[in-house]
């Protein structure tokens, strides 16, 4: 094989590494090529560890993980690319994926790694084959990655490395993810294979011996006479376990009790272990309030760093252990391999309602966020049924409204994690049931038409990697941290001076409201006559006034000015009510005793002396924000994968209405019980 010419530096790659003008070396970039399920990510994340990061492809849509990593003393590029069963692609994520591996993707790769699953191999092999090819064809070096080899050593499986090798033409080297088991090995042949692209040849005759016009079927019994050989039969010591395993998890019945176990469990999880922290947070927050208040004199600057920048940041990180917790386990939960079998369970449901198989894992990405999963619906090949489902995933519970959850949960069930995992399912459970029903709904009337079924793999059981979890969780958590310190921030500081401005003084007030605050300052209570004229002077600034325009379509609701206010400033993103209320509740509390938000709002009332935040009001707002569309971002999406801005209208729309009503009903209905 002919050494190949260097490709030309892409604009999507790192920097290039020397200062030699003439002779400059550019970062070597390395992709790694695998299918779904084969441990290609973990592997990506034990190799790369905290230095990766998530990005487009230039020019495209499609999201993949790159990092760098340290291989024999210099640094080399590493590319996750989207996991892919052929190269005979369909998706647009397939077609990134392969136009990188031959060479005519927006990033050129030096070589290639591909990860196989060592407890399946004849699977895995068919695309080895395409690869090998490929690889010879566009003379670039490869080397196979056995992953999960002490998984398929533990279940008897015993692969002969050296018969593979010589099958495939390349270098196979046994490692494990989960472990890091040859890992030491794999980064020097990285290093060999970037440094010495003719020291590792792809063989020159074709691993698959009707490579000319090959049908799919021929492949296929390549890949199982090589399987064979370096292997024996797998399949009749491989997945006993699984499979009785699976006669429960994914039965009719038993499986869908066992998901809604499995949630339950979840919640319980979350709201239990984040306490401590979320008081961790909570009191380093005070204590930075408190702070700025014994140094700083009163004013508006005081104001400004306790009440907008303090509250309201403060106010929204303090959920983050929460956010961090349900990534942690859903995390746990894919790599363990039971939300494939979640996906199969719930599949029977989703036929009913007309949706699509393939729906279900855009369904889950929802949970995390409704972003991905709305560009992951391009898996679905029927235009109305992506439609559908595109219409339906943002009523599915995303991790930012994790935050508004806990906020109204901690003020009705504070002492019972019981009840608050038991209200945090039925607030799941109902964006399930609304998105199910909306789907069903849309199906037999703007999008009529038969769905197809789900065909999905069920992998093996295994122990999930901790690792990988935990550099998962860290991910989205700095995600999360970003997002509160760039937008929220944002919105905060600029909530803070329509709450602020205009001034107000004693004299700007009415008769009746000067009597009231100079009758407590002559009774010796200055404090309360502070809080009062800082009220007065809320109900006087730019957010007053518009809260009290707008309080009139929000009251059946049993919404104050206030919460009207979150409501409307939210739109943007959901979790800015939180920081709202953190700073119009605490406008005038930047003293040393400031308390905590949920006790501020817990202890608020109306002008009248009832509760604001009563029973009734709490599930109101909460059922309002399960169903809301209060994601500008999403919006983009859903016009972006759709091509119309009258289907992202649309969505707003429905899905407005439908918060508005749900929580018109909870609100009525709970006051009647005598909730109010």
């Amino acid at each position: 094989m002919s050494t190949a010419t260097p490709p030309t530096p892409s604009t999507d790659t790192l920097p290039v590494v020397g200062s030699d003008t003439s002779g400059a070396r550019r970062t070597p970039v390395v992709a790694l090529v695998g299918n779904p399920n084969s441990g290609k990510t973990s592997l990506f994340n034990r190799l790369t560890g905290l230095r990766a990061q998530t990005a487009n492809f230039a020019g495209t849509t499609v999201e993949h993980r790159r990092g760098r990593v340290r291989v024999d003393g210099h640094a080399a590029e590493l590319i996750d690319l989207p996991g892919l069963y052929s190269l005979d692609a369909t998706t647009p994520d397939e077609r990134v994926a392969r136009a990188v591996v031959v060479g005519e993707g927006p990033v050129v790769p030096d070589a290639l790694v591909l990860v196989i699953d060592a407890t399946n191999l004849e699977r895995n092999l068919f695309l080895a084959s395409q690869l090998i090819e490929a690889s010879r064809t566009v003379e670039r070096p490869m080397l196979v990655a056995l992953n999960m080899m002490d998984l398929a050593t533990k279940h008897g499986v015993h692969i002969d490395r050296e018969k593979l090798a010589a099958d495939l033409g390349c270098q196979v080297l046994p490692v494990s993810a989960r472990s890091g088991d040859g890992f030491n090995e794999l980064t020097s042949a990285i290093s060999k294979l970037v440094d010495s692209p003719v020291g590792l040849p792809v063989q020159t005759q074709c691993a698959c011996p009707s490579c000319d016009g090959c049908a799919f079927s021929k492949r296929y019994d390549w890949a199982e006479s090589v399987a064979r050989r370096a292997a024996g039969d797998p399949s009749v010591t491989l997945g006993r376990t699984t499979e009785k395993i699976d006669r429960f998890l994914t039965h009719p019945v038993v499986g869908l009790l066992g998901f809604a176990a499995v949630m339950f469990a979840t919640f319980w999880t979350i709201y239990s272990l984040a306490s401590f922290p979320m008081d961790w947070i909570e009191s380093i927050t005070a204590w930075s309030g408190e702070f700025l208040s014994h140094w700083l004199p009163a004013g508006d600057l005081r104001s400004l760093l306790v009440d907008g920048v303090v509250g309201g940041v403060g106010g929204m990180l303090v959920f983050l252990p929460q956010i961090c917790i349900l990534f942690f386990m859903l995390s746990l939960l894919e790599d363990s391999g039971y939300l494939a079998r979640a996906a199969f369970v719930m599949d029977r449901l989703m036929q009913r309602v007309g949706l699509p198989g393939k729906a279900f894992v855009p369904m889950l990405s929802a949970h995390a966020c409704a972003i991905p999963a709305i560009m992951s619906t391009r898996v679905i090949e029927d235009r109305r049924d992506r439609l559908a489902t595109i219409l339906v995933l943002p009523l599915l519970t995303c991790s930012a409204r994790l935050p508004v959850y806990t906020l109204v949960i901690a003020l009705v069930f504070s002492g019972s994690p019981v009840m608050a995992a038991t209200v945090f399912t039925a607030a799941y459970a109902l964006g399930i049931v609304a998105a199910l029903c909306m789907a069903w709904l849309f199906k037999r009337t703007l999008l009529p038409g038969e769905t197809r079924p789900l065909v999905i793999e069920l992998p093996n059981y295994r122990l999930p990697s901790l690792r990988n979890a935990l550099l998962q969780t860290f991910d989205r958590a700095m995600v999360f941290i970003k997002n509160a310190g760039t937008t929220i921030l944002l919105i905060s500081v600029v909530l803070w001076a329509a709450s602020t401005y205009p001034k107000t003084s004693l004299t700007d007030l009415s008769a009746e409201q000067q009597a009231t605050i100079v009758q407590l300052e002559e009774a010796g209570d200055a404090e309360a006559a502070d809080h009062l004229l800082a009220e007065y002077s809320l109900e006087r600034s730019i957010t007053g006034h518009i809260g009290k325009a707008i309080e009139p379509v929000f009251a059946p609701l049993g919404f104050d000015w206030k919460m009207s206010i979150g409501v409307v400033s939210s739109f943007a993103a959901r979790e800015v009510i939180v920081s709202t209320l953190s700073v119009l509740y605490g406008l005038g509390d930047e003293g040393e005793d400031n308390p905590k938000l949920t006790e501020r709002l817990a202890q608020s009332t109306h002008s009248d002396g009832t509760m604001v935040f009563t029973t009734a009001a709490c599930l109101s707002l909460l059922v309002f924000y399960v169903l809301a569309m209060q994601c500008l971002p999403t919006q983009v999406v859903t016009k972006r994968e759709t091509g119309s801005w009258g289907w992202a209208a649309f969505q707003l729309g429905y899905m407005t209405a439908l918060a508005y009503v749900a929580a018109l009903v909870t609100y009525q209905t709970a006051s009647a019980f005598g909730l109010g």
